[in-house]
């Protein structure tokens, strides 16, 4: 009986010996010659002679003794042959990184083909991001950790988790993207310096490929603030109304015109920001894992505004998206992150008619989570965007 790596017992199969050898000659002769057949089924047939008495033999004795028959004749150098095979399938049966590469490109594994329910394994920058998780994986678990924390994990004692990008050590987990400073004072992309945006539609666009260069430089989720957007609210506004006054109308019309064109540049702007968000693929071969905080509290000087961007968010989640069927569905991200505070709790707050829109978002589309500023500001002593927990 031989006992295999894997512990299973199979029947002694003197073929497999003669087939490993007759590969060793095959590789330094490029064939097999008289010599050679006669000389292998020698091989095979003492070694079966010397195991037939014992009651278990395990594949490394064999194995042993195929090397110490070649070695003993006078072909030394098919003996190597074999000898470097053996080794080379001894590295590969403890290299399971080709193999998890390999299942993953011809979609085989089942862990990698249902790991997220937001990515497609079967898209190349998926894959890609898939092939340098397993590696990052690998390197871990051999040379970046500690070899009681590997123990712990694959006992299931403890998990590490992100272990398929903790080889890259400048990633970051999960950010709060200082958006305002960004808009406010200009940034650079790609060795493109992006100046400050004068219309709210520019700002949203912006802010998307803000969003798309920090998700795809960590791993995890990412919040920004719909308050950082609100000022370019009033500069598009301003803009309206100048053109309008430029053209000689009179103060009422201005503004009445002002606010129709500023009223259909935030529901532009919004739906460009929703778009690109869903559309775009970062560098983890998905779309943004992004949350968006709707929180008045965070501006007392663009309030005014800050309601109208809340109230566009709000309108077109309930609309939802269409998919590629043309079905009206609810999108995954941005999720929404609706805070609860004075100036919207009651029903004779001023703002009280998002709260209401909110709560019919939540009844269709099980969206924004709820934050309470009263209990944050227990808690926190604060209040202020959070990294929303399924994004954590």
């Amino acid at each position: 009986m031989v006992i295999k790596r894997d512990g299973r017992k199979v029947k002694f199969d003197k073929e497999k010996i003669v087939q490993a050898i007759e590969k060793a000659f095959i590789e330094v002769d490029g064939e097999l010659d008289a010599y050679a057949k006669t000389k292998i089924r020698e091989i095979a047939d003492s070694i079966e002679d010397s195991i037939k008495d014992k009651k278990k033999v395990s594949i490394e004795e064999i194995q042993d003794l195929v090397e110490f028959k070649l070695m003993a004749s006078k072909r030394k150098d098919v003996a190597r042959a074999y000898i470097t095979y053996r080794n080379e399938r001894t590295k590969l049966r403890g290299n399971t990184t080709d193999i998890d590469i390999e299942e993953l490109v011809d979609g085989k594994n089942d862990y990698w083909n249902s790991e997220n329910s937001n990515k497609n394994p079967k898209e190349v920058t998926t894959q890609r991001d898939y092939i340098a998780g397993v590696t990052s994986t690998d390197i871990t678990m051999r040379k970046l950790l500690p070899s009681d924390i590997v123990e712990a994990h694959n006992e299931g004692i403890i998990h590490f988790h992100d272990a398929d990008y903790f080889a890259q050590k400048t990633l970051n987990n999960c950010c709060l993207i200082n958006l305002e400073d960004m808009l406010q004072n200009g940034t650079v992309i790609n060795g493109v310096m992006i100046e400050k945006p004068h219309k709210f539609v520019t700002a949203c666009t912006i802010a998307t490929q803000i969003i798309l260069g920090v998700s795809s430089s960590q791993y995890g989720g990412c919040t920004i603030s719909a308050a950082h957007l609100a000022p370019f609210v009033r500069d598009s506004y301003e803009s309206f109304y100048q053109k309008y006054k430029d053209a000689g109308l009179d103060e009422e019309t201005c503004k009445k015109l002002a606010d129709i064109d500023i009223h259909k540049e935030i529901s532009a702007g919004v739906q460009t920001f929703n778009y690109q968000v869903n559309s775009m693929t970062n560098t983890n071969g998905q779309s943004p894992f992004l949350s968006v905080c709707l929180y008045l509290g965070e501006t007392e000087e663009y309030k005014k505004e800050l309601a109208m961007v809340i109230e566009e968010f709000l309108v077109q989640r309930i609309q939802g998206f269409k998919n590629e069927k043309g079905v009206w569905i609810t999108p995954a991200f941005p999720k929404l992150l609706y805070v609860l505070e004075k100036d919207n709790i009651t029903e004779d707050a001023p703002y009280w008619y998002l709260t209401v829109l909110s709560a019919k978002c939540t009844a269709k589309r099980l969206v924004p989570d709820y934050i309470s500023e009263k209990i944050m500001m227990e808690l926190k002593g604060d209040t202020y965007p959070c990294i929303n927990e399924a994004c954590a």
